[in-house]
Parts: structure tokens; sequence; C-alpha cells
């Protein structure tokens, strides 16, 4: 049986993967230039890990 629950991110697990600070981050999903999260309540937001993924495989194409 395939696991239909998304893997979930949490904020500093997407900083750490992407090396980046809490600043930079939300100016990129501001911006339009990262994934939105997904809201969980009021004081929490994950992001889907295959979404999060799926931005760093485009990354990688555009630099190529």
């Amino acid at each position: 049986m395939t696991n239909l629950i998304p893997q979930l991110l949490r904020r500093s697990e997407v900083m750490a993967r992407l090396g980046i600070s809490k600043s930079t981050l939300h100016r990129w999903v501001n911006e339009g230039r990262f994934p939105r999260p997904i809201k969980l309540g009021p004081a929490a937001a994950r992001w889907r890990v295959d979404d999060v993924e799926q931005w760093l495989d485009e990354r990688e194409e555009m630099s190529c």
C-alpha cells in the first residue's frame, strides 16, 4: 500500500537543506520564488518534501 500522507518539512529543515536564512526564505516565498507552505494552524506551516525537491530540480536544470 502506498503512503498517501505527504512528507512535510519544518521551516528550520527547509532552511538547512537550502543553506539560507529565515529572512531569505520568507522573502522568496513572498516574491513567488519558492513554494508557499501548507498552513497547519495559526503558528504552524510546513513544506511538502516533493515541492522543495521539485524546486531544487528546476534550479539545477536552469544552471546547466
